[in-house]
């Protein structure tokens, strides 16, 4: 890889090229207003509206929001797809924090069809910053530079600590001033990350400015396929919202998350049916697209368990759990922080640990890690069935914490390892194409996780809390069992087990 111009030999910021800080910051505040928005989404949906919230019930907010966040993710392919062909990453960044901005702003105003607008307007901005900031990131270094993985160390320390800050900031104003402040902060979050973004663009050197190399006849066909779906796509989005606004298309905000699910199921079994069924691949690559399978499935329920932070977890802290320490009371979406914070303080324990095991030769495998992913995921359930099985008293705020713990070992276990399985197993020529099924797995578990709070007031929380603990401790110890003969089918690993 070519570095950017004058950035190979920069060590301003930590050693690094300074473009790093740049990026650094743009970063935190583009998380700080997803996870401050995050925090509060489920509540405002919830909430009665003489209390100022949509008094939506629990299945239809789970609804919005597990199609909200499940379209995050999924937004970042067409979003890289755009990047790469039409605008470069650099531009890409730019237009995705403007509209993630106009997306809280419209949020933060008192209007039903605002909130709706808002939505998509984080969907499609988050869609064009979030894999392109980090691409952007990669193109500071040339290839070989020792610094790289220190630089993306540092990169997502960035992001831990915008998603620490947010629930801290936007939870408090939403909860305890009116839910519109807390919208409204996450919308100056990201105004401050646009602009300290363009006031430091000139420490990016050329990083990002330019698509891909093509054709001038290439480009121009990638901008016909561009005008063409994205104005499908466009009306599509306007005649739903309006025909549903408006009464003149009897449409429910669950019908189309329900849409949005068969969608979803569609990309699924459609881009693995044509991996399995392709012919131009060879025994040994074939193998191995059989353990992408097996983890994009494991990643997916991962995922599921895991995003109940903002949903089932989140009314969890607000109706059931006594939110005080020492006395002084805190905002329920205060415990949003916590996973952040643990992954703070225990990220660098965590890749130590690995070091000590890899030079012992004792280091888990890939599929032994998302096996143990699953398992603390599930635990962090489990013993949530404790306090959820006493009616008559608050939880105390320990239990969601130790939750919490659990899910961050979970996602250390897990997370790391997942893009690099992408790229070690994936045959070279589709390596690219791979990279975006981490992202797909990460809507997949998003959007369960979102339909899994339909069912917060429909059973009874032991028994929502243990049947979704079972699944995942159960299928991370079917991982393990089939672990063995999933090694076989890897590249060679003599140290790992």
């Amino acid at each position: 890889m070519t570095p950017s111009m004058n950035t190979s030999q920069d060590r301003a910021f930590f050693g690094h090229p300074r473009g790093l800080s740049t990026l650094f910051f743009t970063e935190m505040w583009e998380r700080f207003s997803y996870y401050g928005m995050r925090a509060l989404l489920l509540l405002y949906m919830t909430a009665p509206v003489a209390a100022g919230g949509l008094g939506f019930d629990t299945a239809q907010g789970g609804a919005v929001y597990g199609l909200y966040t499940s379209m995050v993710y999924l937004a970042t392919m067409p979003g890289g797809w755009i990047a790469d062909r039409l605008i470069g990453p650099r531009r890409a960044v730019l237009y995705g924090g403007i509209f993630i901005a106009a997306g809280h702003f419209s949020m933060a105003l008192a209007l039903l069809p605002m909130f709706y607008l808002g939505l998509f307007l984080i969907v499609i901005g988050t869609g064009l910053l979030k894999g392109n900031v980090s691409v952007i990131v990669g193109k500071l270094y040339a290839s070989g530079d020792n610094r790289r993985d220190a630089g993306f160390s540092i990169f997502y320390m960035g992001i831990n600590l915008g998603a620490f800050i947010a629930p801290l900031i936007c939870g408090y104003l939403g909860q305890e001033i009116a839910w519109h402040y807390g919208f409204g902060a996450a919308g100056v979050g990201m105004v401050l990350g646009v602009v300290q973004y363009v006031l430091g663009g000139a420490a990016l050197g050329d990083a990002g400015v330019e698509p891909a190399s093509a054709t001038p006849d290439a480009r121009a066909r990638w901008r016909r396929q561009a005008t063409l779906w994205g104005g499908l796509f466009v009306a599509m989005a306007a005649m739903v919202g309006i025909g549903g606004y408006t009464g003149a298309i009897p449409i429910t905000a669950t019908q189309v998350s329900d849409a949005a699910g068969v969608m979803l199921l569609a990309i699924t079994f459609g881009f693995f049916g044509w991996l399995y069924m392709s012919g131009g691949f060879t025994p040994e690559e074939r193998k191995r697209l059989y353990v992408i399978g097996v983890l994009f499935l494991a990643a997916s329920i991962f995922w599921s368990l895991f995003e109940q932070a903002g949903s089932t977890l989140n009314l969890f802290a607000r109706d059931r759990s006594d939110n005080a320490v020492f006395g002084a009371a805190f905002p329920s979406s205060w415990f949003q922080s916590m996973n952040s914070l643990f992954l703070i303080v225990f990220a660098p324990i965590m890749a130590w640990v690995w070091i000590r095991m890899s030079s012992a030769g004792t280091e888990p495998s890939t599929p032994m890690k998302f096996a143990w992913g699953l398992v603390f995921a599930g635990l962090g359930f489990a013993i949530l069935v404790i306090p959820a099985s006493n009616e008559s008293q608050l939880a105390s705020p320990l239990w969601l914490t130790t939750t919490y713990f659990l899910h961050t070992i979970g996602e250390l276990v897990l997370s790391p390892v997942g893009l690099s399985a992408m790229t070690v197993l994936a045959p070279a020529r589709i390596g690219g194409l791979m990279m975006g099924v981490w992202f797909l797995a990460t809507s997949v578990g998003n959007f369960i996780s979102g339909r899994v709070t339909g069912f917060y007031e429909a059973m009874a929380l032991p028994s929502l809390f243990g049947t979704v603990a079972t699944v995942g401790i159960v299928l991370g110890v079917i991982l393990m069992l089939l672990t063995p003969a999933m090694r076989r089918l890897l590249p060679t690993q003599p140290s790992q087990h």
